[in-house]
């Protein structure tokens, strides 16, 4: 059986939109739909027990009514629901466990298109190694859309010096879910004297550039053969890896990104090249955990 696809729900409408996603994602994957609610209502000191009562109460009816309204579009959907008693992130991360991933939903920077990343979502995307996808309330992401996020696309950022399995498996395992272009895109920079104002030749830019592509071509060879039939784009361009990614990324259904798994219990960096797409990128962003 396939493993389920968890998502976490508040009851806003970023959260409710990552549930619609969420479950077009199971119905793809031919898996479970399980809804997951987090929040700590144990009595505490001056805080009484009906008060409580009443926000476990208020969770069954938002899993209850979610399900009602994700069944009412996907009847076809196994969904199971289920509300924690304690913090959102190590919560999640225990429902998570053995599921294909984890759907977040995540609010819009006001006038910006992008996400806001608040200390849950920080906290959740550390805590699990299984993928973790955010998904904001945005008109492209909204219960209407039918089928768009599965043909726009699929763009992932690579980096030819660290091959990540984990990463590629991803995201050729999407693009052939959803039948779409799989873009691959690995972004390098000029060594530092080209761009003091001495520039290099026409021929060694050249041959800078046909390394930089012979390296991403050897990257994806094997992946081409376990998946002939996605089509493939795969690009290697000068500039900035995280101004690329959301430019490539502007139109597509899914931008998949990679950080690697910090063992540290001190600080929860992301990486800078993470750190931005998931604040900015237009599209759902799926995060892959590797080593």
């Amino acid at each position: 059986m396939n493993r389920r696809v968890v998502v976490g729900l508040d009851g806003s409408a970023e959260s409710v939109a990552a549930a619609h996603w969420a479950a077009r994602e199971a119905l793809m994957r031919s898996a479970p739909l399980h809804l997951v609610h987090a929040e700590t209502w144990s009595p505490r000191p001056g805080v009484p027990a009906a008060r409580s009562e009443e926000r476990r109460q208020a969770a069954r009816t938002l899993l209850r009514d979610a399900c009602d309204e994700l069944l009412d579009r996907h009847p076809r959907l196994d969904i199971s629901a289920e509300s924690f008693d304690g913090q959102p992130a190590p919560s999640l991360a225990r429902a998570t466990a053995g599921a294909s991933m984890l759907v977040l939903g995540s609010r819009g920077l006001g006038t910006l298109r992008g996400f806001v990343l608040g200390s849950v979502g920080m906290a959740v995307i550390h805590a699990v190694e299984q993928p973790v996808v955010l998904v904001r309330a945005a008109e492209d992401t909204l219960p209407h859309d039918q089928g768009r996020h599965l043909d726009r696309g699929v763009v992932v950022g690579v980096d030819t010096g660290r091959p990540c399995d984990a990463l590629l498996s991803f995201a050729f395992d999407e693009a052939s879910r959803r039948g779409c272009t799989l873009h691959a895109l690995h972004s390098w920079m000029l060594p530092p004297l080209a761009g003091s104002g001495f520039a290099y030749s026409r021929e060694v830019n050249a041959q800078i550039a046909r390394t930089e592509r012979n390296g991403l071509d050897d990257m994806l060879r094997p992946w081409r053969d376990m998946y002939p039939a996605v089509d493939l784009d795969a690009q290697a361009t000068v500039g900035p890896s995280s101004q690329q990614l959301l430019e490539a990324g502007s139109e597509a259904g899914l931008v998949v990104v990679g950080r690697r798994i910090r063992r540290s219990s001190v600080g929860m960096h992301i990486g800078p090249i993470a750190h931005a797409i998931l604040h900015h990128s237009t599209a759902p962003v799926a995060v892959i955990a590797h080593e």
